[in-house]
């Protein structure tokens, strides 16, 4: 059960089953899992610790959730989903949300983990907007992290972000019947390019090198889609500069071997990957390695008691960094969990089938 100890007003949202609280400084938020990220792995440990009737609460940095999913990719298609021969990225979020929604989690989103304490046998968690969080167990599922884009090293590029400069693909219609210039060699570069090429008036891939770094089905269809017309691909080439007045323009290539190129545009989209940071959570203490959380593959626990960490933010020997192989973590987390909270309670386990969801509410 959460309890919330409210001293200032706060506004509240009804959205998805579970509720999005703007709090004060002087707001109180007591759950029994305290969720850092609201990813994928993040919003299926909610429906995981609702099976054992344990309360969630999910923080994240973004202004919605879905992590990486919503915030870079929705539009993209995933495969290897059980059950799912194909399903785009942001749909998945919508199906978690509506599977989650029957637990009414409770969220705190567009905010940061900063601090954490140690207080009455729980943590005390205080995010960069001065909400606090206390829970005796904290799940920590934030992807990569706190995640920045590796920006071109290109004169005046600030000054065309969010004027013609877009380093998500957030809304792909924003493209459509324009000019766009995508630069990048990797599966995010290909990927967009496929997909938007259909939609924009003229769509150029640019990579610095001759070959590609990506899935060869994915190169294959930008080869078949630039043998349409679809998609002009300019290799061992680069951008240089950038023109316009308050909007992009155009941009400046240098071509190994045809020199400077100007290309007409009306959005330049350089896909050259993320920064991955763990952000304050990095000083709480944990064992670290490579900037992933080391944990333990019994429970997925952590160095300190009571903190558990899955999804693509731990590290262990044979780990993999798939949607599904975190879904697993946040089954056995949520078993260990609920021992951590009720040491002297037994844990009967019983089949979804059997019981059904409303029967465990």
């Amino acid at each position: 059960m959460q309890i919330r100890y409210l001293f200032a007003n706060c506004d509240k949202v009804l959205h998805s089953g579970g509720l999005f609280l703007s709090l004060s400084l002087y707001n109180m938020i007591t759950t029994d899992l305290l969720i850092i990220g609201a990813g994928p792995c993040g919003l299926f440990t909610v429906f995981e610790a609702g099976l054992l009737k344990l309360h969630c609460h999910i923080l994240d940095v973004l202004p919605q959730p879905g992590g990486q999913l919503t915030e870079i990719y929705p539009k993209k298609p995933i495969y290897d989903i059980p059950g799912y021969p194909e399903i785009m990225a942001g749909d998945l979020i919508q199906n978690l949300m509506k599977q989650i929604a029957p637990f009414h989690p409770g969220f705190t989103l567009g905010e940061r983990a900063e601090t954490i304490i140690e207080d009455d046998g729980k943590y005390l968690v205080t995010t960069n907007k001065g909400t606090h969080i206390k829970a005796p167990v904290i799940v920590i599922a934030g992807g990569l992290g706190c995640f920045e884009p590796r920006k071109p090293p290109l004169p005046n590029l600030e000054k065309y972000e969010d004027h013609g400069v877009d380093y998500f693909v957030k809304r792909p219609m924003n493209y459509a019947g324009k000019d766009v210039v995508i630069a990048g060699g990797g599966d995010s570069a290909l990927d967009w390019s496929i997909y938007l090429a259909k939609h924009t008036k003229t769509l150029t891939l640019i990579h610095r090198r001759h070959d590609f770094r990506g899935a060869p089905d994915s190169i294959a269809k930008v080869q078949e889609l630039q043998a349409q017309g679809l998609i002009r691909i300019i290799t061992e080439a680069q951008v240089i500069a950038l023109e316009g007045d308050d909007r992009l323009t155009s941009v400046t290539i240098k071509h190994d071997k045809e020199g400077n190129i100007s290309i007409p545009t009306d959005y330049f989209i350089p896909l050259f990957g993320l920064t991955p940071k763990l952000g304050p959570i990095g000083h709480w203490g944990l064992n670290l390695d490579h900037q992933a959380i080391s944990v333990r593959t019994l429970d997925y626990s952590t160095n300190m008691p009571g903190i558990y960490a899955v999804g693509d933010i731990n590290t262990y020997p044979g780990k993999l960094k798939l949607i599904l192989c975190g879904f697993h973590e946040a089954t056995l987390m949520c078993q260990a969990a609920f021992h951590y909270i009720y040491p002297d309670k037994k844990l009967s386990f019983k089949y979804t089938t059997v019981t059904g969801i409303h029967e465990l509410m």
